[in-house]
């Protein structure tokens, strides 16, 4: 098996093929089939003859390693054997990960569920007390073949990426690598008045679109992104708006949180910071898979001046909240 043919299946992936694999795994699929909105990997909701439907998760070749995939399924059970809704891989015939033909895929049970309502702060609450739950788990051991959210991987190597592949329109190019390194320049001021914080295993992606809301239940999916970092990588993302709405935001997030897990405070100089890496490693991130006919579809404003525009106006912007103080915060 070549990486090449491994490459070319996973881009020509049908539905015929998505069947025939589960069907050699023993599942009788009805014929019922759904792709779902996931693009660094291939995911469907895949119908079964008397019984609820499964998801399906083929893996994007050369992204992780076996051992690197194998973790985060080993991540996700540890955390749902602690009554953590974390929707976990099933374990079939011994092992989570599969390896048919040229694909390697897990399986999930299906949970359905709409995003959550950033407004509701008992629902934040919750998230608060949840996070503090995987962070217990994250913090008994680290992992041995994932890799950290830090500047060198998610800034520098996409500032270079990107200018070093002539993604960035000409007009462009200046403004964007001057910017970048004023982003730079901000991120590690702000990883300095955090001082040191600690890393944990995080789930690494969490924003609202990884957790599904079903009346008074909720469950968490997408553990692929998960990694080393800070605890508050794990809680930034639900928040949104200007200062005033952030706010009451992060407080009912911490009164969460505080319940089972003690919070650094310190570590609230790095909101923008990593949010601010954020940006960068997306925009990298469409770079890289740029030639993934489903990317060009997807994102078709990405190669655009617009885009561009936007992107350095973005950094210009987060340049500026780097200097401010951070959010308030009180040991609730």
């Amino acid at each position: 098996m070549t990486d090449d043919a491994e490459t070319l299946a996973f881009a020509d992936l049908q539905p015929e093929d998505i069947v025939a694999t589960l069907a050699n795994m023993g599942f009788d699929c009805d014929g019922r089939f759904l792709a779902l909105n996931s693009y660094e990997n291939r995911v469907y909701q895949i119908g079964i003859e008397s019984d609820e439907p499964v998801i399906a998760k083929f893996y994007r070749p050369g992204r992780w390693s076996d051992e690197s995939i194998l973790e985060e399924h080993d991540f996700s059970i540890d955390i749902a054997r602690q009554d953590v809704p974390v929707v976990a891989p099933l374990d079939i015939d011994g092992s989570t990960l599969k390896h048919s033909g040229h694909y390697r895929l897990a399986v999930y049970p299906c949970r359905g569920g709409r995003a959550p309502d950033l407004d509701n702060y008992e629902l934040l609450t919750q998230l608060g007390r949840l996070v503090a739950r995987i962070h217990l788990e994250g913090e008994l051991s680290s992992f041995a073949h994932r890799p950290r959210i830090d500047i060198d991987s998610y800034g520098v190597e996409s500032i270079d990426y990107l200018l070093d592949n002539d993604f960035i329109p000409l007009d462009n190019r200046d403004a964007y690598a001057s910017i970048a390194e004023l982003v730079l320049d901000g991120v590690e001021a702000c990883y300095e008045r955090a001082s040191s914080t600690r890393e944990i295993r995080l789930h690494g992606d969490f924003h609202p679109g990884n957790v599904l809301v079903n009346e008074d239940r909720l469950h968490i999916v997408d553990l692929d992104d998960c990694r080393h970092g800070p605890a508050v990588q794990d809680l930034w993302m639900f928040l949104s708006g200007d200062r005033a709405e952030q706010t009451p935001q992060l407080k009912a997030l911490l009164e969460g949180y505080q319940s089972f897990r003690q919070f650094d405070a310190r570590e609230l100089h790095l909101i923008e910071a990593l949010r601010s890496l954020r940006i960068m490693h997306y925009a990298a991130w469409l770079a890289r898979r740029w030639e993934d006919p489903a990317f060009k579809v997807a994102f078709p404003w990405f190669d655009s001046p617009r885009y561009w525009d936007d992107h350095v106006l973005a950094l210009r912007e987060q340049v500026a909240l780097m200097q401010e103080a951070p959010l308030e915060w009180r040991d609730f």
